[in-house]
Parts: C-alpha cells; sequence; structure tokens
C-alpha cells in the first residue's frame, strides 16, 4: 500500500512538471541604482564609485592618473634670482651711489670760473679717485640703459605721450645719462679745468626721478 502511493506521489509530480514545461521563465533582475547597491556602494567608498563610473564610459583610469588628481598641487611660481629686469634696476641704483661718490671725492679747491692761465695752474689728476669714479659711473650709467631698454621694449608707447610713467621714466634716465657722459667726458678731454660738476649733478638728479617713478 504504501509503495503504490509513492508510486502516485511520483506520477503527480511528474504531470505537474509537464503541465508548466511550456510556461515562459521568470527573469527577476535588480536595478544597479537599487537601495542594496547603494548600501554597498557607501560600504566600499569612493574607489569602488569611480569604478562604476569609469565602467559606465567603458574608461578604466590608471593607478597613476588617479593618485596625481588626488595628491597633486599647483606649483609655485618662484621668479629666478637673475633676470634682466633685476639686472637694469641693480646697475640703475649702482649708478646713483657711484655718482654720489664722485661727487663725494671732487678736488675741494677746483678752479671752474676765473681760472689762471694754464702756465699758472697745478697740472691736472686725471688718474686720481675722482677721475676713477665719474669714468665707472659714465660706464654703469651706459650699461643701465642698455638693459632698460633690452627689459622694457615693450612697455615704451610713444603713442601714450610723455607723461606715462613708462615713456618719462625711460626719458629722465636716458638724459641723465647724457648729461653726466658729456660732463666727464668734457673734463677728462680739457687740459684745464672746466665747469661740470653741476651739469654731472643734474644729470644724476634725472636719473634719481626717474628711478623712482617706478621702483
Amino acid at each position: 500500500m504504501k509503495s503504490s502511493m509513492k508510486m502516485v506521489g511520483i506520477f503527480l509530480a511528474l504531470a505537474a512538471g509537464l503541465a508548466h514545461a511550456d510556461e515562459p521563465v521568470l527573469e527577476v533582475g535588480v536595478s544597479k541604482d537599487a537601495a542594496i547597491f547603494q548600501a554597498a556602494n557607501q560600504q566600499a567608498g569612493y574607489p569602488y564609485l569611480l569604478a562604476q563610473n569609469d565602467a559606465a564610459t567603458g574608461e578604466l583610469p590608471s593607478a597613476p592618473a588617479a593618485a596625481a588628481a588626488v595628491s597633486t598641487k599647483p606649483a609655485e611660481f618662484k621668479e629666478p634670482i637673475f633676470t634682466l629686469n633685476k639686472t637694469h634696476k641693480f646697475l640703475g641704483l649702482s649708478t646713483i651711489a657711484a655718482a654720489a661718490a664722485t661727487m663725494l671725492t671732487a678736488p675741494g679747491e677746483s678752479c671752474e670760473t676765473n681760472c689762471p692761465p694754464p702756465s699758472q695752474q697745478p697740472p691736472r689728476n686725471r688718474t686720481g679717485t675722482h677721475a676713477k669714479l665719474a669714468r665707472a659711473t659714465v660706464a654703469l650709467a651706459t650699461a643701465t640703459i642698455v638693459t632698460g631698454i633690452l627689459a622694457h621694449w615693450d612697455d615704451i608707447h610713444l603713442d601714450n605721450g610723455i607723461t606715462d610713467p613708462d615713456n618719462l621714466h625711460a626719458l629722465l634716465g636716458i638724459t641723465g645719462a647724457f648729461l653726466m657722459e658729456k660732463a666727464v667726458n668734457r673734463s677728462a678731454g680739457s687740459a684745464v679745468p672746466v665747469a661740470h660738476a653741476g651739469e654731472a649733478e643734474l644729470g644724476a638728479l634725472l636719473m634719481v626721478v626717474g628711478i623712482k617713478m617706478v621702483w
């Protein structure tokens, strides 16, 4: 009797299976935006989210690129120690210092006006400290003008007029250097003392004003 009941149960199970064999298979899917995936993303952290986003676009970031995106900081700009503009500024200040030293070493009792005939005057000292400083001042002034033109040629715009600070700086500097060079050359080329201190001092003053305007 028990064997018969088992056979009947097996038969009924086979019949039920054959009855549902032609029915479509039920597909169960879960969206990637479901709560279960969101919880997993929060537990896994940022690397999983980054990988998920890149997988959607079809691109996977390399390890060096990902590290660079996180740790790279913008490099701070460091101006070079020696530049043409700094050289121009240093030469300009050195010119003023040399001009002041030249004036301080001028002969105390020089004859520039109402001088006696050359035969009655003592021989001129053209190799002393005053003369050497004067030549050094002229050399520094010339170098200042040259480096200034090279460094700031694009800053000079004649159409802006003489009142433009850059134009006025260049005009005062060039004029001052020219006056100092003229005064030194006239004194050095004369066999007798000639008046040149006022002209040289005016040139130095013009350069000081020009420097003060921009620095």
